[in-house]
């Protein structure tokens, strides 16, 4: 798992899950040999998991993490074949992510007021950056001061699976940069100085905080049960693809290694399409 350049989330997730199967295998069957395993074995625990009201969808996860490690011992020759080999996902309703409107943007952004301190000024950046950029968290955290390029209105991030694209930053944006940073220089200590993003303590931000952060200042102006950095990033998407964007362009920008992966914001611009659509057809008007 490390060779393929998965997040240190994803490998403990992985281990913890297979740890979790190891341990149903020596309660129920009196053996944790995970290399003798068969699918019968792995289909009982599916069923004990279902039991204890697990969703299918974190099922299917956890027989994920199962794959990755059947198909390391292939790899490796450790086993001959996968007790996988067969396995179909469960089905699992698709989740709906809803994105922030325009107007809701619009009141975080403009109508709430921030503080003209280090801290107000690196907050509303965050959340500006990540609905102008459509940045993941771990790529806003892990921001290096270096790669940010204000002269050609650039920045660097570093993606899943270590993929470096470049993301371009609109001038409004780089005018931000430019006051965090002359605020950021006033910190009196600052201890992960490589970072751009720092807590005020000059330690860099960690994942919980931008999380925290984000579901602060949206509480105020959103009722949407979801506040999250993902959800910024899936509005950046959305209102990209709502105001006439390419959808390749789209996928370019968020990092996606195939089209698939973009296309589940796109329900959100039909819907607007539709609407578009029904407005303006002749047709509908009679």
């Amino acid at each position: 798992m490390l060779e393929k350049n998965y997040s240190q989330h994803t490998v403990t997730a992985y281990s913890h899950d297979i740890a979790f199967f190891e341990s149903f295998l020596s309660s129920q069957f009196d053996d944790n040999n995970l290399i003798s395993v068969n699918y019968n074995q792995i289909r009982a625990w599916i069923v004990s998991l279902s039991d204890d009201g697990i969703s299918n969808t974190s099922i299917n996860r956890k027989i994920s993490s199962l794959k990755s490690f059947y198909k390391f011992l292939l790899k490796t020759k450790q086993i001959e074949a996968s007790p996988l080999l067969k396995h179909k996902a469960l089905k699992a309703p698709k989740k709906l992510q809803i994105p922030f409107s325009e107007k809701e943007l619009d009141l975080v952004l403009n109508q709430l007021n921030y503080s003209e301190d280090y801290e107000g000024v690196r907050d509303k950046l965050i959340i500006d950056l990540f609905y102008t950029t459509g940045i993941r968290r771990a790529e806003l955290v892990n921001l290096k001061i270096h790669n940010v390029d204000l002269s050609n209105l650039t920045m660097k991030v570093l993606g899943k699976r270590n993929k470096e694209r470049i993301i371009p930053i609109l001038p409004i944006i780089a005018e931000e940069l430019k006051k965090y940073l002359s605020e950021r220089a006033r910190l009196q200590s600052v201890t992960d100085s490589a970072y751009f993003f720092l807590l005020s303590n000059g330690v860099k931000l960690n994942d919980s905080f931008v999380y925290r952060l984000i579901n602060y200042y949206f509480s105020n102006v959103s009722e949407k049960v979801k506040k999250s950095p993902h959800i910024l990033r899936h509005t950046f998407a959305t209102h990209l693809l709502n105001n006439g964007a390419d959808i390749n362009s789209v996928k370019e920008l968020l990092g996606h290694s195939s089209l698939a992966s973009t296309q589940v914001y796109t329900h959100n611009s039909l819907a607007e399409l539709k609407k578009v659509y029904a407005n303006a057809h002749p047709r509908n008007k009679k």
